[in-house]
């Protein structure tokens, strides 16, 4: 997530310098043409640049709109997973301990609290597994150059890739063994919660209303969850999102095609000058197609992400002071560079 108020060059030029190189060459090809070979016949009426760059800007404009959706949806899953990991803790350490072995049920609550700050980073680490349609698997340059962003990003945040640390802190050694065994562990761990749950049930530890309570929350866990993959392995529909660059391409294509001859009323000099004009409104088409292609994966690895790292330090703080544990708490993570994660 990018935490400055505002785009600084610097991000601008990561996310989209590439394409002034060849947004300036097309447009310096056309007018080097025009100015040196008079070919007229090359350029193309206003009207019809016109009517395609706006429905170029329409189709974008909703594409933009459903990215943004997927993004806030994903934000609002993990806002959700906030508020329900608070809720969920504070009753179980409400409960009256007097009802069992006071030392066993005290294990047992910090064993449950800590089996589910694991449940966040194994949830976190595997939405962070790149599925085939999101940029870090895309083919060639542009492949390489977003892999390029993310191991900038894990450099700069060294708790990035430590989901294995954590999850051996917080989990039995049993338990941090049967990863292998399961194809998706945060299912898993929370099917444990449940058989803990009613362990406590069991004997009388907590009462039928308490058990229903905590049950509810370790449903919704299992719905955010479900919603959150969702999100990550269900792609905007690839006819909205690979239509729009293409049209965007063909509208740049265009371009200075319509604004060369107008450009060269105002003499020999007028047909130099459509260059950058050409180069600057074909990167703002640009700009707003990247914005929403990216937006789109809220959980791909790179600087437009969910936080969810940031988001499962704050969990993991709360959550031990709740149970009483003030002293070696982790440190929050924060921004770096105008990025969070």
């Amino acid at each position: 997530m990018i935490t400055t108020k505002y785009f600084n060059y610097k991000q601008i030029a990561n996310l989209a310098g590439l394409h002034l190189v060849w947004l300036t060459a097309w447009s310096t090809f056309v007018a080097a043409i025009y100015y040196f070979f008079e070919w007229q016949w090359m350029t193309i009426p206003l009207v019809p640049l016109t009517l395609v760059g706006t429905a170029v800007a329409f189709f974008v404009g909703f594409k933009s709109n459903q990215a943004y959706d997927r993004l806030w949806e994903a934000r609002k899953i993990w806002g959700a997973i906030v508020n329900s990991s608070r809720s969920f803790t504070s009753m179980l350490a409400a409960f009256d301990t007097e009802k069992g072995e006071m030392h066993y049920i005290k294990d047992l609550k910090k064993q449950i609290v800590y089996r589910h700050i694991a449940w966040l980073y194994t949830l976190r680490d595997q939405l962070l597994i790149p599925t085939e349609w999101e940029h870090m698997s895309l083919e060639r340059h542009f492949g390489s150059i977003n892999f390029k962003r993310h191991r900038q990003i894990k450099a700069g945040f060294p708790d990035y890739s430590r989901t294995p640390l954590f999850q051996k802190r917080y989990l039995s050694d049993d338990e941090f063994e049967l990863q292998e065994k399961y194809k998706n562990f945060a299912t898993y761990l929370i099917s444990k919660q449940a058989k803990d749950l009613s362990h406590l049930k069991r004997h009388n530890v907590i009462t039928d209303f308490e058990h229903m309570q905590l049950q509810t929350c370790q449903n919704d866990f299992y719905d955010y969850q479900g919603q959150a993959e969702r999100i990550k392995k269900f792609p905007s529909p690839r006819q909205f999102a690979n239509s729009g660059f293409i049209f965007i391409v063909i509208f740049i294509i265009l371009l200075p095609l319509g604004l060369v001859s107008e450009f060269s009323k105002l003499g020999d000099w007028g047909i130099w000058t459509c260059i950058p004009f050409c180069v600057i409104v074909g990167w703002i088409y640009i700009i707003m197609e990247l914005v929403g292609d990216y937006s789109e994966n809220p959980f791909g690895g790179l600087m437009f992400d969910i936080p969810m790292l940031s988001i499962c330090r704050t969990i993991e703080i709360d959550l031990l002071q709740i149970i009483g544990e003030h002293d070696d708490l982790p440190e929050p993570i924060g921004s770096k560079n105008g990025v969070l994660i």
